[in-house]
């Protein structure tokens, strides 16, 4: 590796105490659960915030839907492998899937900063366009702000995905059960380390490019294998480290993983191993978790390995019911250590 910059990771967490809101809070981790426990929930609170998952089932005139939203704020706004435009389509497209449902339109909201060259957001516009239409779902309402210069930092885009509920496959991350299989679709870690190469102007042996894609038409690959998939999650902020413990105490289960299975690309871990991060707590874009009964998981591994999205599928742990809550790692050197959620996020604005 040549580093071209220098390197300047600042670290979201907080070393003491604060009355404000700090980078960390938006990590996915223990400071976001926090702040959504305490701020946002006890304001906010109905049946359908309660479900907790990466969207909400709504029933709208007799008609059930699953409504999603989220907030792109990465940084830089293109990168390899994607831009902020494509991301804010895949991202939110994802989540809704991961509810089971069948993505039918997207809104997207955009806050533009004063400046801001037109000819990035011509590029960043037809990205999500071309996104939006490769995924078959069209975007069918949109705002636009414009701030003041220096108060936006290019452009943030807001995007809910409304889609058609499945009352026969319904994943939810409170139904894993002690004997479901852990399966991973893909590699790991792509994408958190393709934004910190791009942020930081790090140069490595290959270039390493996000996995940033829309796991739709992945997931209709187990809906028609007729498995019952208790838990669908595509592990974004956080990595898969912290979906796995968000899965655990939202079932009240354990979970077990094992390191020599992880799909860690090469140039993943060499990156990592450079700038001292675990690729269990990095962001991926275009990857899904499954946990499903022991006895269907070959069918679900062939499910998704028919699928070019899914080639790199593996069974990488299981769910058992000591240790509720808890998710542990069985080392490459047979000893197990505990894989915590962090408090903030090794790599803050990475989608």
């Amino acid at each position: 590796m040549t580093a071209v910059s220098s390197v300047t990771l600042a670290c979201p967490a907080p070393l003491d105490a604060s009355d404000r809101v700090q980078l960390g809070h938006g990590s996915g981790g223990k400071m976001s659960a926090a702040l959504l426990r305490q701020r946002f929930l006890p304001a906010l609170a109905n049946e359908a915030l309660a479900q907790l998952g990466d969207g909400s089932v709504v029933n709208v005139a007799g008609v059930e839907v699953v409504v999603s939203t989220d907030t792109f704020v990465v940084s830089p706004l293109e990168f390899p492998g994607g831009d902020i435009g494509s991301l804010a389509v895949h991202g939110t497209l994802n989540d809704v899937a991961m509810m089971g449902a069948r993505p039918v339109c997207l809104t997207a909201g955009f806050v533009l900063e004063e400046g801001l060259p037109l000819d990035i957001l011509d590029r960043i516009v037809r990205s999500m366009a071309d996104a939006a239409s490769l995924a078959g779902v069209p975007v069918v309402a949109g705002d636009t702000k414009v701030v003041e210069r220096g108060k936006a930092d290019g452009l943030y885009i807001n995007t809910t995905g409304i889609g058609a509920a499945d009352a026969r496959f319904r994943p939810a991350p409170e139904r894993a059960r002690a004997g479901d299989a852990v399966i991973v679709s893909g590699a790991i870690g792509r994408h958190g380390m393709a934004i910190m190469a791009a942020r930081e102007g790090l140069a490595f042996e290959t270039t390493i490019t996000s996995d940033s894609t829309c796991l739709v038409g992945l997931v209709e690959r187990l809906r028609t294998a007729r498995v019952d998939v208790h838990v669908l999650r595509d592990p974004t902020r956080g990595g898969v480290a912290s979906a796995l413990n968000e899965i655990a105490a939202a079932s009240g289960v354990g979970v077990e993983i094992d390191e020599t299975v992880l799909p860690v690309p090469d140039d993943v871990r060499a990156a990592c191993e450079v700038l001292g991060l675990d690729p269990l707590y990095v962001a991926n874009e275009g990857i899904l978790l499954a946990f499903v009964p022991a006895r269907d998981a070959e069918r679900v591994l062939a499910a998704l390995r028919s699928h070019p999205l899914g080639a790199g599928a593996l069974q990488i742990g299981r769910v058992i019911a000591a240790h509720p809550g808890v998710v542990a790692l069985r080392t490459s050197l047979g000893g197990t250590r505990i894989v915590d959620l962090l408090p903030g996020d090794q790599l803050p604005r990475i989608c």
